[in-house]
């Protein structure tokens, strides 16, 4: 099923996705969080809303943790003049980064004029776990969704770490809903592409990464627990703004728009400050 969290009088409900044409709200109180962990039963109230006429809030509104993959794609790796890890290199995005479906990236061009998108699938977690082992870790995936792991670049290099340039408000969109483990076999079989402004950016396949979404969950697993509705992001492919010459930074007035096979499309425009 594709779900979805959106806004109705200022609350967060949970809406069925039918055909990518309109959401059916369901009879569930609560948010994301809760219907991941409770695996209710439901059924639809209402009547059916075309999209276009739904407020959409991110996917998750309160995920314990936002853990992103760098340098997992060999071609990105190339553009950016960097070695192959040899482990996955493991960083975090704040909550205050998460945004959903056509809402705004905003940033102050006081602190930044190099926005650089990163179109990335993401990992939502259904279950707590720690230390799983491979041939059974992608039972503890609850969905995935297309996520957008904006990044300033000025900040990220010039810090000489990654997280304040990435955790900026608004720099990490979500969406537009979540597609549950069972419509998606194989995620490392999707293609994910970005679009800025119509113009094809990033054109790659999840097949690519060097480590695929078992390994991942198992390295993360060993490491520190799990828990319902983490997201991951598992890394970008090449083409991004800041390895182009010239690079290709977004700025006031862009939609970027990150599409992945089988999940759809996240959209969002640009607004400086």
């Amino acid at each position: 099923m594709k779900i979805a969290q959106f806004y109705k009088d200022n609350d967060i409900r949970l809406g069925m996705i039918h055909n990518n044409e309109h959401l059916t709200p369901i009879d569930f109180q609560g948010d994301m969080m809760d219907f991941i962990v409770d695996a209710p039963a439901y059924k639809p109230v209402g009547s059916p809303i075309p999209l276009d006429e739904v407020t959409f809030a991110p996917p998750l509104s309160r995920p314990s943790k936002i853990i992103g993959i760098g340098l997992n794609y060999s071609e990105h790796i190339r553009e950016g003049h960097e070695k192959a890890p040899k482990n996955p290199v493991v960083f975090s995005k704040l909550l205050n980064s998460l945004t959903g479906h056509k809402s705004q990236i905003t940033w102050n061009t006081a602190l930044t004029n190099e926005v650089d998108f990163e179109a990335e699938l993401a990992v939502i977690i259904g279950k707590r776990t720690h230390g799983g082992q491979q041939k059974d870790i992608m039972d503890m995936v609850f969905g995935y969704t297309c996520g957008n792991d904006v990044s300033a670049r000025n900040l990220q290099f010039g810090d000489r770490q990654w997280v304040r340039g990435k955790s900026l408000d608004t720099f990490c969109p979500l969406g537009p809903w979540i597609v549950t483990r069972d419509e998606i076999p194989d995620p490392n079989a999707l293609e994910i592409k970005s679009w800025l402004n119509g113009e094809l950016m990033q054109s790659s396949n999840t097949s690519q990464m060097i480590f695929n979404i078992p390994s991942l969950l198992t390295f993360l697993s060993e490491s520190f627990t799990l828990t319902p509705g983490d997201v991951i992001l598992t890394g970008t492919p090449d083409g991004v703004g800041a390895f182009r010459d010239p690079p290709i930074y977004m700025k006031e007035g862009d939609e970027i728009i990150i599409d992945i096979e089988a999940i759809g499309k996240l959209e969002n425009t640009c607004r400086t400050m």
